[in-house]
């Protein structure tokens, strides 16, 4: 039977053949390769503490409507002067009612900007490129090894980062083989979309040596962060309490000071 995950990749092999139809790859390219460098996602988000992405989501599968009404462009504005230090952008449409044109509202405020997506081809590296984006999610249960490998490389010539998303042993150990140096353990399951509090926890001592800790999904609040802090995050990405929040800058601080070194003991 077909999966959730099945399904948004087979949207995604579909919006790649129809944008291809209208703009070929290499017009994309020169059109992205025009385009002002991005800042730099990874350094971005080494600094002292946990730090907090904060996502820009209109919908989900497994919730509905969060915000369709959203302007993605000020709620950015508002989760960085929360404190976030980037921000992720849902671009898929379908199921997640997203857009590339979200994501460049997003990125002409010069924060770095996630494209979160299927990504399943080369052209949406591109067009993440095109778009301002800083860097690119690529969901190691969505790709056999080779696309996973080929689509990191893309991304790196693009000159974007690569937030390597995981959620069990095996693909850990595919990101351990793309030298992969922001690795998300995601809490949900695609396939399902159910939820897993401990897999944070439990894949965190076999990631890559150096590379970036990202908790995903299943951060609700400031004890959350904490408890993904003991864990050893470096960062944790946040959708669905942010994007509803009725004052998102003040929600964005306090997870920013619950993921601050000592946060424990000063409180």
């Amino acid at each position: 039977m077909p999966t959730y995950l099945d399904d948004l990749l087979t949207g995604a092999h579909r919006r790649v053949a129809a944008a291809r139809a209208v703009e070929p790859l290499a017009a994309l390219r020169e059109r992205a390769d025009a385009a002002p460098p991005p800042p730099s996602f990874h350094a971005a988000l080494s600094q002292p503490g946990v730090a907090v992405i904060a996502e820009i989501k209109r919908a989900s599968p497994s919730k509905g409507v969060l915000a369709a009404d959203l302007d993605a462009r000020a709620r950015a504005r508002a989760y960085l002067d929360g404190g976030a230090s980037a921000v992720s952008v849902l671009t898929e449409p379908d199921r997640f009612a997203g857009s590339l044109a979200d994501l460049a509202d997003v990125a002409s405020l010069g924060a770095p900007a996630l494209r979160k997506d299927f990504i399943v081809d080369p052209y949406q590296v591109w067009e993440a490129r095109a778009a301002g984006a800083a860097a690119v999610l690529l969901i190691v249960a969505a790709l056999d090894e080779p696309t996973l490998a080929t689509l990191n490389d893309e991304a790196r010539a693009a000159g974007l980062d690569v937030l390597v998303e995981v959620h069990d042993d095996a693909e850990v150990a595919a990101a351990h083989r793309i030298d992969a140096t922001i690795v998300g353990v995601n809490a949900r399951d695609l396939r399902s979309f159910a939820i897993d509090r401990d897999a944070f926890a439990r894949l965190r001592p076999g990631l890559p040596d150096g590379a970036l800790a990202v908790a995903e999904s299943g951060i609700r609040g400031p004890d959350d962060v904490a408890r993904a802090a003991r864990e050893g995050a470096d960062v944790v990405l946040v959708g669905e309490s942010l994007v509803t929040a009725a004052d998102p800058i003040a929600a964005v601080a306090e997870l920013v000071a619950a993921g601050r070194p000592n946060h424990e003991e000063s409180t």
